[in-house]
């Protein structure tokens, strides 16, 4: 059973940094595609960046490009998110996802993604 567990969420405040971590239970992590989404209140959630098995491709959102960073570590089973000068309208439950993957190639697409996380909250305040 493959799982992913977030952890990391908080509250800050606005300029602050925050990394957010995603343990992976189950085989095969490194065959994974990993992805970071969110979903601000009311609203629906929205994909933020996604890395691929060997860590050679990474797509990011423009909304987060040059501010997030996603990397893995795959003798940890584990995927972060590196988050710098967080703003208000970051505030969101943030969610990690991951799929097996026979590419280097990862998808970022929420629809793509086979398994999901619970969520960890991060709030940011002014």
């Amino acid at each position: 059973q493959v799982q992913p567990v977030e952890s990391g969420g908080g509250l800050v405040e606005a300029g602050d940094s925050l990394r957010l971590s995603c343990s992976v239970s189950g085989p095969a992590f490194n065959q994974y595609s990993m992805a970071w989404f969110r979903q601000p209140p009311g609203k629906e959630r929205e994909f933020l960046a996604t890395i691929g098995r060997g860590s050679i491709v990474r797509y990011y959102a423009d909304s987060v490009k040059g501010r997030f960073t996603i990397s893995r570590d795959n003798t940890k089973n584990t995927v972060y998110l590196q988050m710098n000068d967080l703003q208000p309208e970051d505030t969101a439950i943030y969610y990690c996802a991951g799929r097996y993957s026979r590419t280097n190639t990862p998808p970022k697409v929420a629809g793509d993604y086979t398994y999901w996380g619970q969520g960890t909250q991060v709030t940011v305040s002014s």
